[in-house]
């Protein structure tokens, strides 16, 4: 009669998933690595700084003319009864479409927004290190 064996799960723990916070020298060697970033590269620590997506400009017209002419190139494939030109008139309404709702959710991100207190990147990753901890 064999033995019965209990298969136990192993709760892999990686080095980075464990809660501890920086030490002081670690926070200040963070700090000085972070000011000469700024002055080695300004241009890349702005890009690091700010929002790395930018918005599309809006193609509202663009968008609003490509469905009307697809619109016309599908109900000419209609009256000529030939439907690849049909099929090619919707493809080209869609792509329209899509536009118009691009543009539009741009102009939605681009809304004013109140400008914050302008904060250093050790203090934003430890803000985020921070929420990190909350959300578990």
């Amino acid at each position: 009669m064999p033995l019965k064996t209990h298969k136990v799960a192993r709760q892999e723990v990686l080095f980075y998933c464990v809660n501890m916070p920086l030490s002081d020298r670690e926070r200040r060697l963070l700090a000085e690595m972070e000011a000469a970033l700024a002055t080695d590269d300004p241009r890349l620590e702005s890009r690091l700084a700010g929002n790395t997506l930018t918005p599309t400009k809006p193609r509202l017209p663009l968008g609003i003319v490509t469905i009307l002419a697809g619109i016309a190139i599908l109900f000419t494939g209609l009256v000529t009864k030939t439907t690849p030109l049909g099929v090619a008139g919707f493809l080209v309404a869609l792509v329209g479409v899509i536009i118009v709702a691009r543009s539009i959710s741009s102009l939605a991100q681009r809304a004013p927004r109140q400008k914050s207190a302008r904060t250093s990147l050790s203090a934003r990753l430890e803000e985020r290190w921070n929420r990190r901890d909350f959300e578990q």
